[in-house]
């Protein structure tokens, strides 16, 4: 009697069979949910300094903790603008351009969430475009330079705090922001720091987050929220 022909079709068609048989026979596990974040009562979008790690760099987390301390029991996230805070000073722009997207999407999923805007250094210049500044003298809206916040948005920004900010030298602080950032803006500059004043003194641009300048920020952030 001749022996049945075994092919390779035959066999996964086996298998398969047997596979299918098996997957069928197993006990049903269903699968977790997904949990989405809640919405933070207060989410700090900050831009770091030149040549700083991605995130919000030291300044930035030294403003977060200050802030989530002083607001007792309320939510405080935080986000690290997303951008290369290189030398290429041209690209700060593409960091008020991620800030915007961010808070585009964030109070469109989380309407009750209020934003800080906050900046050191090249961020602030970062900042200083998000709220309508020329970053460097020149005209918001440049080569070098993004739109500022639209409308809708700019009414979710509750406060602003920028450390070591260029636009000063040119005697355009935050503080000279208008409607709707008119007294919401704080802008700290060091004694001799030669990046947003006229001194001298390269090192008092540097610590930033060692002196006052974060609790003080967060001071007064703590009374506008």
């Amino acid at each position: 009697m001749a022996r049945p022909t075994v092919t390779p079709a035959r066999i996964f068609g086996v298998a398969s069979t047997a596979l299918v048989a098996a997957t069928l026979a197993l006990p049903t596990v269903a699968a977790p949910a997904a949990h989405a974040e809640p919405c933070a009562d207060v989410d700090v979008v900050f831009a770091r300094g030149t040549s700083e790690a991605p995130g919000i760099g030291r300044v930035g987390q030294a403003l977060t903790d200050s802030l989530a301390a002083q607001l007792g029991g309320r939510t405080v996230s935080s986000y690290g603008v997303n951008y290369p805070a290189s030398y290429d000073f041209l690209a700060a722009a593409d960091g008020a351009t991620d800030a915007t997207n961010h808070i585009a999407a964030t109070a469109a999923a989380c309407p009750s969430t209020r934003f800080v805007l906050g900046g050191y250094s090249q961020g602030a210049a970062v900042v200083d475009m998000l709220v309508g500044i020329p970053p460097l003298g020149n005209k918001v809206g440049e080569v070098g330079s993004a739109p500022p916040l639209p409308g809708n948005l700019a009414n979710k920004v509750a406060g602003l705090a920028v450390f070591g900010n260029p636009s000063t030298k040119f005697s355009i602080p935050i503080t000279s922001a208008g409607p709707p950032y008119a007294g919401k803006g704080i802008d700290l500059c060091n004694d001799g720091d030669p990046i947003c004043s006229r001194g001298r003194n390269p090192f008092a641009h540097t610590d930033y987050e060692k002196g006052p300048a974060p609790d003080q920020a967060a001071g007064f952030l703590a009374g506008l929220l």
